[in-house]
């Protein structure tokens, strides 16, 4: 594919930056990275405060999300007036790509909002969109609308599945993870537990698993939704059970390669599930809930066992068998890192992108 000019939406909510707020910002960061490491140029539209906009427009800087109070913050709600701030900005950033159409080659869009859907016939560049989420409500009808034949990607075929039932189609690509920044770690006898803390990752279930293996559990990430976890995780600390904060991405990947298993907890129909394959992509094994997309993350790999969904008895019983087989076994670690790079290498997935990038009929999207 020849060097394009490239807009990276991203969502509305968090920088795109390191330590990354989610596996969505994650996503997006490694996206950027990896077209510009390929030659392409690339400008992210994206929260004020994010890496790779120094060379961008001021349209493409975002306002940031701020609480007046961060003991009301969660990722489920934005603080008052923010979106009334945001939106607008977010139209201004696409009459940007509007005026200068002439000069750009592509729209990639993460954004969970509708406006680049409802916009993408009108911006005179191609728009591929990526569905991140389960259908909710004010994207479906733009999706609709913007009858994407061959824009749209889904990050798992449980997603594509979930919005063709709201009659929108979508391709298959799935998420992936950089195999130097997830090196292959040696192991270790402690658990490990990472991702954004908010409900519906379900982290207080994983914190019983641990105490029922009698194994410590290691914490990392950025707290999505402050009343849960104060009134959820925080009386549980000590004791073995250590929350250790939002971590940069070499830190979390020592922790996670140092650690026996990963206990994988959502309590929601887990679009992707990025954490598997990341624990994975460092040789450790993976104790999960079964739903959503994380199934298809696990594939066949037998450093993955899959229990029901709010099962922390379940979930303790795999993960002790997973830490005593795999825990500290290199031959085994090797065997799991080599299975999910396999599937999910960055190097790989960066090769498909840029041929559904590139596709003949670009020309028929505008």
């Amino acid at each position: 594919m020849n060097a394009r000019t490239i807009v990276v939406i991203a969502p509305l909510r968090h920088p795109i930056r390191e330590p990354h707020a989610g596996g969505l910002e994650a996503m997006v960061w490694d996206r950027v990275r990896m077209l510009r490491a390929r030659g392409h140029r690339v400008l992210l539209c994206a929260v004020a405060g994010s890496q790779f906009q120094e060379d961008g427009p001021a349209e493409f800087r975002l306002p940031a999300v701020v609480w007046p109070d961060e003991r009301d913050a969660t990722d489920s709600t934005f603080p008052p007036g923010h979106l009334e701030r945001a939106i607008p900005a977010l139209e201004a950033a696409l009459d940007f790509i509007r005026r200068n159409a002439a000069r750009i080659d592509l729209v990639d869009n993460h954004s969970l909002h509708p406006q680049p859907l409802t916009r993408a016939r009108r911006l005179g560049v191609p728009v591929v969109t990526t569905l991140h989420t389960p259908p909710l409500p004010r994207l479906v009808p733009a999706a609709r609308a913007a009858e994407h034949h061959g824009r749209l990607l889904a990050v798992s075929a449980y997603t594509a599945a979930e919005w063709r039932e709201h009659g929108v189609e979508s391709q298959v690509m799935p998420n992936a993870v950089d195999a130097g920044r997830w090196p292959l770690g040696s192991g270790g006898r402690d658990l490990v537990w990472f991702g954004r803390i908010v409900p519906e990752k379900g982290l207080h279930l994983a914190v019983r698993a641990a105490r029922l293996t009698g194994r410590p559990l290691r914490i990392a990430g950025r707290v999505g939704d402050v009343p849960y976890f104060q009134e959820h995780i925080r009386p549980f600390l000590g004791d073995g059970i250590d929350y250790l904060g939002p971590l940069g991405q070499p830190a979390l990947a020592d922790l996670v390669g140092g650690s026996a298993c990963a206990l994988v907890t959502p309590l929601w129909q887990e679009p992707f599930g990025l954490v598997v394959a990341e624990a994975l992509a460092t040789g450790t094994p993976v104790a999960a809930f079964d739903t959503g997309g994380i199934g298809e993350v696990a594939g066949t790999a037998s450093a993955v066992r899959l229990v029901r969904m709010g099962d922390a008895e379940a979930l303790a019983e795999a993960a002790e068998r997973l830490a005593v087989a795999h825990g500290r076994d290199q031959q085994c670690r090797s065997r799991a890192r080599a299975a999910a790079l396999a599937r999910f290498s960055l190097e790989h997935r960066a090769a498909e992108l840029e041929t559904f990038f590139d596709l003949s009929g670009a020309d028929a999207w505008v």
